[in-house]
């Protein structure tokens, strides 16, 4: 590739085309804040707290009275002042990819060889953005400890006397979510072995359904106990942003993408010939930011494969 033929606009848009394809957590968040955003910078989220449904009398005009064998009875109330709260959405992180190619190497190899390096960059970065969309989500469930808010208790999951169920699992998380009256379509993000378990269970591969077959035919998941199943090598641990290790703990996430929201950006993708050398490079900068707005529809599990 000759850095004259190098397109910055079409660059970018692969770039976080590419990115966008391997987002998991990100993917189950909401991206209603997003837009032109700059590293630092905040977006206001505004609320309103609930509002109080209140008995009526007929025949009693606002602010006035209806007589009721005789006795004046109060007619509606004034209205109520609708108590606001507000939380911030900020754009702080930024992280950046720096490449070069040497003119020897470029000319020995295929004319696509850039292409490859940035989904490679495209693919490294979004694996920094998923462990940070899920450190947050994790960080931001209901509650703070097991079995207090919509946190279950930590589970062995496997099929053993005495271990967990993975199907009863989602069940359990789905029930969570439904106390808080959570409504909407559910997602779940669970760990390749834990989607092992769920295709050996005869709850989720018995049901008879076309779709149903298709689904396992090409290995798909899909739906299990009311959830849109995800899977993600990047569920953390007991301790959010702590990358779950084989054998260890791993924190299964379940919500509905009004939960917590997402905004990101391609700050800038430049080429550019470095001094030292004979190569062209690449250099880039990618900014985003996430907030959990809604606590109580998310429920977590931390689970350990037996």
């Amino acid at each position: 590739m000759s850095i004259s033929n190098f397109n910055p606009t079409i660059w970018s848009t692969a770039f976080l085309a590419n990115l966008n394809k391997v987002h998991v957590h990100a993917d189950v968040m909401n991206r209603d804040f997003e837009g032109e955003l700059k590293v630092g910078d905040t977006v206001k989220i505004s609320s309103i707290g609930r509002v109080t449904v209140k008995d009526y009398t007929r025949n009693a005009g606002a602010g006035g009275t209806a007589l009721s064998g005789g006795t004046p009875v109060t007619g509606i109330d004034r209205p109520e002042i609708l108590q606001g709260s507000s939380l911030f959405l900020t754009v702080d992180q930024a992280k950046y990819f720096n490449f070069e190619i040497d003119d020897v190497d470029a000319w020995q190899q295929q004319p696509k060889l850039m292409d490859k390096a940035m989904k490679e960059s495209a693919y490294a970065m979004a694996n920094v953005v998923d462990l940070f969309c899920n450190s947050t989500m994790q960080t931001g469930v209901a509650g703070t400890a097991d079995n207090t808010g919509n946190r279950l208790d930590a589970r062995t999951v496997g099929t053993g006397a005495g271990d967990a169920d993975a199907y009863e699992v989602l069940v359990d998380l789905g029930v969570k979510l439904k106390e808080s009256d959570v409504t909407g379509e559910m997602w779940a993000i669970v760990p390749p072995w834990f989607v092992g378990m769920l295709q050996k269970d005869p709850r989720f591969t018995s049901y008879g359904t076309a779709e149903n077959r298709s689904t396992l035919m090409n290995g798909r998941i899909g739906r299990a106990a009311g959830f849109e199943i995800k899977e993600s090598n990047n569920l953390s641990g007991a301790t959010a942003g702590v990358l779950a290790v084989a054998g260890g703990v791993y924190t299964v996430l379940a919500g509905v993408k009004e939960a917590a929201t997402f905004a990101e950006q391609i700050d800038k993708v430049e080429a550019f010939r470095p001094q030292d050398g004979f190569n062209d490079a690449v250099k880039g900068l990618h900014i985003y930011g996430a907030k959990v707005t809604r606590p109580y529809a998310l429920a977590s599990c931390a689970v350990t494969k037996a």
